[in-house]
């Protein structure tokens, strides 16, 4: 976020704070606004699993019930961007979500990594086949973070920070899906549920460290979603949906207000 803008931004919330304690609210946050948010990434954050779907966004499947919606909503920024497309994986981030970005760009948040990892095949592998195997596909999926993965993020991140100069950047990471030791009676094993957890923080931990290296912020969602993974009783998780495949593991409309949208807001 470029100085000038954070000062004016900071100034305005708290002149506005003065004038509702001295009943003078009329000058609401209006100019707390003044900000440029693009909003990119893949699924996670366009929104699948939370239904609500902008039909112009096709195969994106754009939420309104999505984070970076949800926020524009609570902040009515001057100008507000949404890229961020189901199925992306880094390289769809820089081909197809920069557009938005601009020197005038104040704020920019993405999730990305999972696809480029095999997030779908891996679970698709331990969905339907033996705990064995599943455990091996997951140990490939930590083998690509650790040798391949770094230098797409690298390049996702140096191609916004050329476009976006001066915007403060929020990478959001991905839940633990599963809640050891929960409620689930049936479907996957312990070992494959805690291998799966361990995927998740281990990418986590990858992408936190590739963000920081690019001077960004990132955001971990797994305080937020803890007591609400698959198997907990309040799950803001899908798990497995045969009527819609798609939103299969992905945040319902509770995980994207509860999860994402506080996690994002602690960090934008």
């Amino acid at each position: 976020m470029r100085l000038s803008r954070f000062t004016a931004f900071t100034s305005s919330l708290l002149l506005g704070a003065v004038l509702a304690l001295t009943g003078a609210g009329a000058a609401q946050a209006a100019e707390s606004a003044a900000l440029d948010y693009v909003a990119l990434g893949d699924s996670y954050s366009s929104g699948v699993g939370a239904g609500s779907y902008d039909s112009a966004s096709g195969d994106c499947k754009r939420s309104t019930k999505a984070y970076p919606v949800l926020w524009k909503n609570a902040n009515a920024p001057s100008s507000f961007a949404f890229t961020a497309c189901s199925g992306a994986r880094t390289g769809d981030v820089t081909a197809n979500q920069l557009g938005p970005l601009s020197t005038a760009t104040d704020l920019v948040s993405v999730t990305i990594g999972g696809n480029d990892a095999g997030f779908a095949d891996v679970m698709t592998t331990c969905v339907l086949q033996s705990e064995a195997t599943c455990i091996n596909r997951v140990n490939q999926a930590k083998s690509y973070v650790d040798t391949t993965l770094p230098g797409k993020l690298d390049a996702v991140y140096t191609a916004i920070r050329n476009k976006a100069p001066n915007a403060h950047v929020v990478v959001l990471g991905y839940p633990r899906f599963y809640q050891l030791n929960g409620t689930c009676v049936a479907g996957l094993s312990e070992n494959e549920r805690r291998a799966i957890n361990d995927a998740s923080d281990y990418l986590n931990a990858a992408t936190a460290k590739r963000a920081a290296n690019h001077g960004y912020t990132f955001a971990s969602v797994v305080p937020a979603f803890t007591g609400h993974e698959i198997c907990s009783g309040s799950a803001w998780l899908h798990s497995v949906n045969w009527l819609n495949i798609g939103e299969s593991y992905h945040p319902t409309a509770s995980g994207q207000s509860g999860g994402y949208l506080p996690s994002f807001n602690g960090a934008a």
